[in-house]
């Protein structure tokens, strides 16, 4: 099921000149199979090559922030692990409004996992359908 905010990334992607090439990027190990919402990828310039990366996108939208920030983690941990098998060439990114960004990433919890470097995150702008920052730069 995808989620609320897909076609606002998938735009916020596609108007910061990303071609999105999956929609779903499809993870396999094993018998398992697996679905990141986006991939993506960009022409860095002609000397660097092809950016690759994968977006998970969250809403955030249930009762408790810390309860969507745990299935996020989760989520996000898995896939990376699999990424870094399966396709070590491409980044994972969690896309999360600028909203979210606020609530959740610049205070206790998030903040901690930033400043760690444990999750990657794109920060859109649900309205305009831009992207706002990409942390880490």
């Amino acid at each position: 099921m995808k989620d609320i905010w897909h076609g606002a990334v998938k735009r916020a992607l596609q108007k910061d000149g990303w071609t999105v090439t999956h929609d779903p990027f499809t993870l396999r190990y094993g018998r398992k199979r697996l679905y990141a919402d986006l991939g993506a990828e960009r022409l860095l310039g002609a000397e660097k090559g092809w950016r690759k990366i994968i977006v998970e996108v969250k809403s955030f939208v249930g009762p408790s922030d810390v309860k969507d920030l745990e299935q996020a983690l989760g989520q996000y941990v898995l896939y990376r692990q699999l990424i870094d098998n399966v396709d070590p060439e491409r980044y994972l990114y969690l896309a999360v409004t600028t909203g979210i960004l606020k609530s959740v990433f610049e205070d206790g919890l998030g903040e901690l996992l930033l400043a760690k470097q444990i999750v990657r995150l794109l920060v859109f702008d649900p309205k305009s359908e831009v992207i706002a920052r990409w942390i880490p730069d």
